[in-house]
């Protein structure tokens, strides 16, 4: 017995000589600085660095109280818990790390003065279009950023999944044409840090949620493009990726805990049935490979029921928030996460910034569970989400169906009408974003099989009908491509976006005939919708399709456009006498389209698969 106590103390001893010379270093802390004066006084501190957990750190700054330092399984990272009084003023302070009583490392963490200006963080809404682009494919405008060091993957242009070059400069430079073109909200797909070994350039598999990849430039062009785009009327949104990341994030191979990502024993893929999440009986099996489930083998799965890991997402939200002065998020992949953790990152946002918008990525083509992301108090399982926007996938499904199929009792037009009829379903129909089409779909003018007429004709119902209408880029040059060929088919570059392209779509002169045309009539739909307030705003009043004739009526203060559409291939007469109630007051009308005005509004003739949007008057 005697000998056992001997030998086990000799072992501490000879532990205690190991602990002593372990040394202590500091790589990072997230988030890499704060705001003073934020309505939530609390921020937590990710520390990392080789055994940091060893040391003991301390904090003496006036306001600043570190109140609690959390230890986790590895120890190379320690979570500080701090409190930032209402009077604490902005400025540096040290934060000291102690290995017996002796500084081992410090660092300096910055406090910044909040910019309190009311016009900042006010969101996005109806009277906006938002253009949708994939920076690495818009535009190249500094070569010199195309390859960075340490960068795995690099440009290769030949190759449709590889990175072409396209970078921050290149959006900056074309903010221009944009606003030309019509647009007031520009949604670009993620541009933090993507250090994967391939198939990095779509932004999806972040490998640090605080920097902006160096291949597309810095935290500070990024700011600086928000800036610009502010001075020019747009809008910058933001995509943003809770549910995984990528497996080249440094944490990856020293996770702080070995639930920081939802783990199986071999990789399991999720199941992508988003319905489980709101189907009241679902089996837990299959609502957990859908939530547990990985995207992807590059696309670890986060578990925000890690509150540590919880509380590091909703962060990073706010601290892009405010240092960008973004306008609003796109959250990828929304019900892929945890949904009572996504109630609380919303809550957590619009707490900080209350006129601020996410819109969410809920891709089912069925409205009853769209309206379940939706904010809204009526889902009969309790849940709330608080979500303030989310995309009409179903719409964008029957838009292009109704173009293309013959008028039926279900079909064409009437796919429009019963869609529409179902608004019932949302707490506010016209926070809906409505699209033709997306990053991961068909382009909308190959779902249109290039007939022009058919692309017009789904463009004006898009721009017209109730809701946030969004685009992808290119769309307005027609530029095509089928999905079931690769993504890379469907994410082409704009041409004109790089210096020895030989076509610069960007301009007059560089565009076709046929894309010259079709630019000018977005260009034309979209600067009109700016001044709409009964398109933007307004209630919407549809009447049951008629030998596919669909009309319907925007109405707000005063204000009344009618929109009829003729999804036939020959023209049609219209008799406006149904529409008396639309109507009443109203006695002439001028085209938007074709600034043809109407003297009378007893009968109008409409072109074979054509749409005529009218504003009343009376």
């Amino acid at each position: 017995m005697k000998f056992r106590s001997l030998i086990i103390a000799i072992l501490l001893v000879f532990s205690g000589i190991h602990l002593e010379a372990q040394k202590v270093s500091l790589e990072r802390i997230d988030p890499p600085f704060w705001w003073t004066s934020m309505k939530n006084k609390a921020l937590q501190l990710m520390v990392y660095g080789e055994n940091i957990s060893l040391s003991k750190p301390q904090i003496n700054y006036p306001g600043v109280h570190l109140t609690e330092v959390i230890a986790v399984e590895s120890p190379n990272y320690l979570f500080l818990n701090l409190v930032i009084d209402d009077t604490t003023k902005a400025g540096i302070f040290s934060i000291d790390f102690y290995k017996k009583k002796k500084k081992s490392v410090s660092y300096d963490y910055e406090l910044k003065a909040r910019d309190k200006n009311p016009n900042l963080h006010q969101g996005f809404d109806n009277s906006d279009v938002i253009y949708l682009l994939m920076p690495d494919r818009f535009a190249n405008s500094d070569t010199t950023n195309d390859n960075a060091a340490g960068m795995l993957d690099t440009v290769d242009r030949s190759n449709s999944l590889g990175r072409h070059g396209g970078d921050i400069q290149g959006i900056s430079n074309h903010l221009d044409y944009l606003t030309e073109l019509g647009v007031t909200a520009i949604w670009s797909t993620p541009l933090l840090e993507n250090n994967m070994p391939k198939q990095s350039y779509h932004g999806y598999a972040i490998t640090d949620y605080y920097k902006i990849d160096p291949r597309f430039g810095t935290n500070d062009d990024y700011k600086k493009l928000v800036t610009k785009a502010h001075k020019k009327g747009l809008k910058i949104i933001m995509d943003m990726v809770a549910n995984h990341c990528g497996t080249g994030y440094y944490w990856n191979d020293d996770l702080p805990s070995q639930d920081w990502y939802n783990q199986w024993p071999e990789f399991t893929r999720s199941n992508y049935r988003v319905a489980v999440q709101s189907d009241p009986n679902a089996p837990q099996a299959d609502y957990d490979k859908m939530v547990k489930g990985w995207f992807d083998h590059t696309m670890a799965d986060l578990n925000q029921h890690n509150k540590l890991l919880a509380e590091f997402l909703i962060q990073n939200t706010i601290w892009w928030i405010e240092y960008a002065e973004i306008d609003g998020i796109r959250q990828d992949t929304y019900p892929y996460s945890y949904k009572d953790f996504m109630a609380e990152w919303m809550q957590r946002i619009l707490e900080e910034y209350p006129n601020f918008n996410v819109v969410g990525e809920v891709w089912l083509d069925y409205p009853p569970i769209t309206a379940y992301w939706m904010d809204n108090q009526t889902n009969a399982d309790g849940y709330r989400s608080h979500l303030t926007n989310v995309f009409d996938f179903p719409l964008a499904t029957a838009i292009a169906q109704s173009v293309n199929e013959r008028e039926g009792w279900s079909t064409g037009m009437m796919r429009l009408y019963e869609l529409l009829s179902q608004d019932f379903l949302y707490s506010n129909p016209l926070n809906i974003v409505t699209f033709s089409t997306n990053h991961d779909a068909d382009r909308f003018f190959s779902k249109m099989n290039e007939d022009y007429q058919k692309f017009k004709l789904g463009m004006t119902f898009l721009m017209t009908t109730r809701g946030i209408p969004q685009m992808y880029y290119g769309g307005e040059i027609l530029m095509t491509g089928r999905e079931h060929k690769g993504h890379g088919f469907i994410r082409k570059d704009f041409p004109g976006g790089w210096p020895d392209d030989t076509k610069n779509a960007f301009t007059s002169q560089g565009r076709t005939e046929e894309q010259e045309e079709a630019f000018g009539f977005m260009r034309r739909l979209l600067n009109w919708r700016k001044t709409s307030k009964a398109v933007q705003f307004g209630e919407l009043n549809q009447y049951l399709p008629e030998d596919g004739i669909y009309v319907y009526f925007r109405h707000f203060e005063g204000e009344s456009v009618m929109v009829i559409l003729n999804n036939i291939s020959e023209n049609k007469e219209v008799d406006l006498s149904r529409f008396k109630k639309d109507l009443n007051g109203f006695t002439k009308g001028r085209s938007v389209l074709s600034r043809q005005s109407f003297d009378s509004l007893d009968k109008l003739k409409v072109r074979s698969k054509s749409a005529l949007v009218i504003e009343l008057v009376r």
